[in-house]
């Protein structure tokens, strides 16, 4: 990903939480030689010496058949929105698009697909596991036969906040006050 320094988000711990926080993300991989990408919810599991992705595929999705040890990229967005040149001093300027995204590189592989299932249910709606545990055993097999679990050891994230900080302070004040209350606008206030 193209990233001016000035854009550029390094902090691990930063990172990671953008990815929990936006984590419905497009895993980019080659399927039968052309690039293929698919959308779905991921769980990030860190320690101090690893990060990586939790997620599975329907089983018929063709995806899942060359998910071990295929190098993946994922990409995770965040708020992101058009900026008008009105905001700006000088009208010698063009319009932009502010945003936040970060690129996970890694290489996928197999794993079982309960436990993946169950940390998704986990991070996302953790009552739902009893309403799980008691449907009946016939149904959540069969549930779990549907899909491919993986885990995706991460090996390189880079980190891009694009919010107007190549822009001189006014104007970077007038793009901050036209986006207040948003979820972009926190994070204009957070890196200006």
């Amino acid at each position: 990903m193209y990233t001016p320094a000035h854009f550029e988000v390094r902090d691990r711990d930063e990172i990671a939480a953008f990815m929990r926080r936006y984590n419905f993300a497009a895993i980019v991989m080659t399927l039968d030689g052309e690039i293929t990408a698919t959308h779905v919810p991921l769980v990030v599991r860190e320690n101090a010496a690893e990060l990586s992705l939790i997620g599975h595929f329907a089983k018929a999705n063709p995806c899942s058949a060359v998910l071990e040890n295929c190098e993946v990229l994922v990409i995770f967005t965040g708020p992101h929105d058009y900026v008008s040149p009105s905001l700006y001093d000088s009208k010698l300027s063009v319009p932009t698009w502010n945003y936040t995204a970060v690129h996970a590189y890694g290489t996928a592989g197999v794993i079982e697909a309960e436990p993946a299932l169950m940390m998704l249910v986990e991070a996302s709606e953790p009552a739902y596991r009893e309403q799980w545990d008691a449907l009946p055993v016939s149904f959540r097999e069969k549930m779990i036969a549907g899909v491919t679990a993986f885990e995706i050891r991460v090996k390189k994230l880079e980190g891009k906040y694009k919010l107007s900080q190549n822009r001189p302070p006014a104007d970077r004040a007038r793009v901050a006050q036209a986006f207040e209350g948003s979820e972009l606008g926190e994070f204009m206030k957070r890196v200006t």
